[in-house]
């Protein structure tokens, strides 16, 4: 539990920072300290939940989050997130754990490769079938791997949506808080959550969130950036070398 807890505190921090619910960095770690796969999986879902409320009241506080992209993205996000959830039922832990490494390591390396050549997106069309696209893929996918989403929504809200890094930060906070209600409804269900190890999680990364959100948004948003990227992709790249 002080493993979990410690964990839960560093994510939170990088949560808050970073736009993201955290859960799908937490559960490599978690598994590499013993925690069994679907429980290592699913259970910092829920904890996230009040960390990234805390961390998103922060942003939406200073004017970085985008209540469009929320409006178009949350209709088809919140089905999406059961569905996926719901498909873990026929889908063993392990090679979940590897996939999560690999969709962190992949976006880490996006944003440092893509970081400089970000351009807004005026249409309004056409904005609103990429909010379609990035919100149904990524809460799909992120339900599957039991994460809230913000690990891939905040790059992708930067790249395809053309927000700036502060707004596509506070947007994912807020978006992966909803998508994670309903991943936690649908995995609590399925008996995948370790409710001890979510309980230390979160306590331990409420504080975080807020400290992380507090510093992120006094950042330069290119040092931000470049610090998303590398650190990210680091880990992720770390934790696949363990795995093998």
């Amino acid at each position: 539990m002080l493993g979990v807890a410690l964990i839960g505190m560093g994510v939170g921090f990088l949560s808050g920072a970073f736009g993201k619910g955290g859960s799908a960095l937490a559960t490599p770690l978690l598994h590499a300290i013993g925690v069994p796969a679907i429980f290592a999986i699913a259970s910092p879902l829920p904890a996230t939940i009040p960390s990234t409320l805390i961390a998103g009241r922060a942003y939406a506080r200073a004017g970085n989050v985008d209540r469009r992209v929320l409006r178009i993205g949350l209709p088809i996000g919140l089905p999406m997130a059961i569905v996926g959830a719901f498909l873990t039922r026929w889908i063993p832990g392990g090679p979940l754990i590897v996939a999560t490494d690999v969709v962190v390591l992949a976006f880490g390396l996006h944003i440092l490769l893509t970081r400089n050549s970000i351009s807004a997106v005026d249409d309004a069309r056409a904005t609103k079938s990429r909010v379609l696209l990035v919100v149904g893929v990524v809460a799909f996918v992120s339900s599957l791997l039991g994460n809230s989403g913000g690990l891939l929504l905040a790059p992708l809200f930067m790249s395809a949506l053309g927000l700036p890094v502060h707004r596509a930060f506070g947007t994912s906070l807020v978006l992966a808080t909803c998508l994670a209600i309903r991943g936690t409804i649908v995995h609590a269900y399925l008996g995948h959550i370790d409710w001890a190890v979510t309980l230390a999680f979160g306590c331990a990364a409420m504080p975080a969130a807020r400290a992380g959100a507090q510093i992120a948004m006094r950042a330069r948003a290119r040092s931000l950036t470049l610090a998303y990227g590398l650190g990210i992709s680091t880990l992720a790249g770390g934790l696949l070398a363990l795995a093998h």
